[in-house]
């Protein structure tokens, strides 16, 4: 275990992190302070979306020097496949001549090592093992040398550690599944990872958690054991989804009195910095402290490019906001204003949603029509940044029936689900009015079922 809590990088490489969460950190290979910063204002977001759409990741990495000078994109392509020939080489010849790992097994035996499923050894013409490779390239800026050794380092840790065999020998769901869940993906297919540190504001939740040594390097393997389950969905192959989001809430989470969580998240920061390159795409830190902003100014003339699109930091009114450019609604938990459930009877995230914009001072109407009596409809409704008037109203088609009033209020803050029985031909009608100097976005969604009413059901039964 000692392996485990261990790693080959400084182990001051962390100067601070926030409740477990690194604001800043030292990149030993660029001594450099590197930290990250949420956009402040919508036209700054909309601007970094358009670098993310305007560029690769591979242009984003090496594109550019330090001083900002642009490079030649062909030279940028040349030095890539320059490096990845050199690596391919070097790992081959690894592999061939049994020095890959500290303690080689059998040639035969390494000829048919993996890593995350996908074979090291070139010459097998896996087309996952160039990708992996160069993840660790990228992670050592196309330095092949480095590149080896980091990869070395990583298959030994694995061994070491039996991390290969970590989901299948150790079931810690039942101790630490409220502390992180895996549940959905973004707009690329990533798998989102959510860690919510605001739990251990519970002292005797806490205390149990990290109360002693051997409870601590359990909710490391935890820690593990999710970037593993990750990994997992991820698909090693051109065009394939090949890295992660994480989010960490820090709803509820106080940086005083948490000294052994802090502990554990450098060591967990460091063992994915050391041992999964480039895997994680984003990191997304919700309900970051105001004064995380103001410390970030000192040190932003340090940060390079890259660096600055591994962290966000949101502020409590962003966060729906935020979380949309990276999640579409259907797949976003609705405690964070989108419209999934967990293991909800209803929807499923297959059942896309539709999106209104209501301008400022307008009211907008939503309907859905049934033209079949003996049914339910089902509706998910929410609305960014709400503050609006939300009405729901059953209309019949026949001008004799009566409209019924299903909800009248101000809504505030929470996804809605609601559902109707119809016994005659007409419509559900949403009626929201926005009395905002800014317009308002809502995502809305219905699903209709044949219903037998619990009246009828008693009667045959009787």
């Amino acid at each position: 275990m000692t392996a485990l809590m261990e790693t080959d990088g400084d182990k001051n490489n962390v100067n601070n992190t926030l409740v477990g969460v690194p604001l800043v950190f030292i990149d030993n290979d660029n001594k450099k302070i590197i930290m990250e910063k949420e956009l402040c204002n919508e036209k700054e977001a909309t601007h970094q979306e358009d670098q993310d759409s305007s560029s690769t990741e591979q242009d984003q990495d090496i594109g550019s020097n330090d001083e900002g000078m642009i490079q030649d994109p062909a030279l940028i392509k040349l030095k890539i496949k320059k490096s990845l020939l050199e690596f391919r080489g070097k790992v081959e010849d690894a592999i061939l001549k049994n020095y890959l790992l500290k303690k080689a097994p059998k040639k035969e035996d390494l000829k048919d090592i993996s890593l995350w499923g996908v074979p090291l050894l070139p010459s097998k013409a896996h087309e996952g093992t160039d990708i992996i490779l160069l993840k660790f390239l990228k992670a050592k800026d196309y330095k092949v040398s480095e590149a080896f050794d980091m990869l070395q380092k990583t298959l030994n840790w694995r061994i070491e550690n039996r991390i290969d065999h970590i989901l299948d020998e150790e079931d810690l769901d039942a101790e630490f599944e409220h502390t992180s869940i895996l549940n959905s993906r973004d707009k690329e297919g990533r798998p989102v990872c959510y860690h919510f540190h605001g739990v251990f504001s519970d002292k005797s939740l806490y205390n149990n958690t990290f109360g002693t040594q051997q409870k601590r390097e359990k909710f490391l393997r935890w820690r593990i054991q999710l970037m593993e389950r990750a990994v997992r969905k991820l698909c090693f192959k051109e065009g394939g989804v090949d890295s992660v989001i994480q989010v960490f809430d820090l709803k509820h989470a106080s940086p005083q009195g948490m000294k052994e969580l802090e502990s554990i998240s450098k060591k967990a920061l460091l063992l994915f910095q050391n041992y999964y390159p480039e895997l994680v795409w984003k990191n997304i830190v919700l309900h970051a402290p105001f004064w995380t902003y103001t410390s970030q100014v000192l040190f932003s003339r340090f940060m390079s490019q890259r660096s600055k699109k591994k962290f966000i930091l949101v502020r409590p009114q962003r966060i729906t906001k935020t979380l949309l450019k990276f999640i579409d609604p259907e797949q976003l938990p609705v405690e964070y204003g989108g419209l999934r459930r967990e293991k909800d009877p209803d929807f499923s995230p297959a059942d896309k949603v539709e999106e209104l914009y209501i301008r400022a001072n307008t009211i907008s109407t939503v309907e859905f029509p049934v033209n079949e009596p003996g049914v339910t409809v089902t509706w998910d409704v929410t609305v960014l940044g709400w503050d609006v008037l939300y009405k729901e109203e059953f209309v019949p088609n026949d001008e004799g029936s009566y409209t019924i009033l299903l909800q009248n209020q101000n809504r505030v803050g929470e996804s809605i689900r609601n559902s109707f029985y119809i016994n005659e031909p007409g419509k559900i009608v949403l009626t929201i009015e926005n009395g905002n100097y800014k317009r308002r976005r809502m995502f809305y969604r219905s699903k209709s079922r044949i219903t037998v009413p619990m009246f009828i059901l008693l009667s045959n039964s009787s």
